[in-house]
């Protein structure tokens, strides 16, 4: 994709310095820039290293004023934000879709209800009266259970698995090998024999619009209600997701942590890698979890903006304090 900085500044919202009809390609880091390419810096000190380097723009911040604008030999896009804007400009740059179409070998049956531009790649499989929306692709070899509901403008991509009856809202991106809807792990043990027999899964999964879901995670239905992932949140390669989790607005979720069935995680929390949540646990709004961190059940995490860390999780300041202590006392023991 090419696009002039005239069109790139006003798509972006930018205030831009210098010749508006140069074009731009793609994006870059500063070491790797072409003259077709745009870089951005978010410090003054970098600037003139953004300068010199071989990009055709820079995307800056406010910083960019007076002398420091007037000393630029290249086209400036000046945001408040500019490392959003430069994400925001990759989008806009990346490589035009292949032609919209279903694959020859793909399966379709008659009952499906397919949107607009809507693109099914090879050996991929719909289910009976799947609804797919506008612009919506769906990678090779994935398959898309019985009334499942995709919304505009997804993005699944190769070898995704998703169960019947799941929901998926608008913009979402499910990337390869992801599956959606699994059952859940609930056994139920008899006393006599000693054996575990499956509580029932039978309820469903609803994502909504604009999540993101990494390769090879797996996010279960409900046992008899429904896990649900709200508005915007990320989810990172290889997370586990268990029945009736309640996931809210705007949480990331980093690679290998797993979340136990019926835990709840609030609006705008973050969680790092490998952490490890066990059942009925709450996660309050604006928390952070610390990657390794282990919260045992049914134990509540509250305090946003505050970061916890270890296992059981406690904040980070109490946990540096203790490990302290010990080495101290291990000290004194030599």
């Amino acid at each position: 994709m090419k696009l002039t900085l005239r069109d790139l500044a006003q798509k972006l919202g930018c205030h831009l310095l210098g010749d508006s009809s140069i074009s731009v390609t793609n994006v870059s880091s500063l070491q790797s820039a072409t003259t077709q390419n745009l870089v951005f810096v978010e410090d003054a000190q970098y600037f003139d290293a953004a300068l010199s380097s071989s990009a055709a723009a820079v995307i800056a911040g406010e910083f960019v004023a007076g002398s420091l604008a007037a000393s630029a030999n290249k086209p400036i896009l000046i945001s408040p934000q500019p490392r959003l804007a430069f994400a925001r400009a990759a989008r806009l740059l990346r490589d035009p879709e292949p032609d919209r179409g279903i694959h020859p070998s793909a399966i379709v049956p008659a009952s499906a209800k397919l949107g607009k531009s809507v693109a099914i790649g090879p050996r991929a499989i719909l289910g009976e009266q799947v609804k797919v929306g506008d612009e919506t692709t769906i990678g090779s070899g994935s398959v898309i259970g019985d009334n499942v509901v995709l919304g505009n403008d997804c993005r699944v991509d190769a070898n995704v698995t998703v169960y019947a009856g799941t929901t998926v809202g608008d913009r979402v991106i499910v990337q390869a090998g992801a599956v959606l809807g699994s059952e859940g792990f609930g056994y139920v043990r008899d006393a006599q024999t000693g054996r575990y027999e499956q509580s029932p899964q039978i309820g469903r999964l609803v994502i909504e619009d604009d999540v993101e879901i990494g390769a090879n995670s797996t996010i279960d239905r409900g046992a008899l209600d429904e896990t649900r992932i709200r508005r915007g949140t990320k989810i990172d390669n290889l997370v586990h997701v268990g029945h009736n989790v309640q996931i809210g607005e705007n949480v990331v979720i980093a690679a290998q942590t797993g979340l136990s069935g019926s835990a709840v995680i609030e609006d705008n929390v973050v969680i790092g890698g490998q952490v490890g949540i066990a059942d009925h646990v709450r996660i309050e709004e604006g928390a952070i979890l610390g990657a390794q961190s282990g919260i045992p059940t049914k134990k509540v995490i509250r305090g946003k903006g505050v970061v916890f860390w270890g296992t059981p999780a406690r904040p980070i300041r109490e946990y540096l304090k203790e490990l302290a202590f010990l080495s101290r006392s291990a000290k004194k023991e030599r």
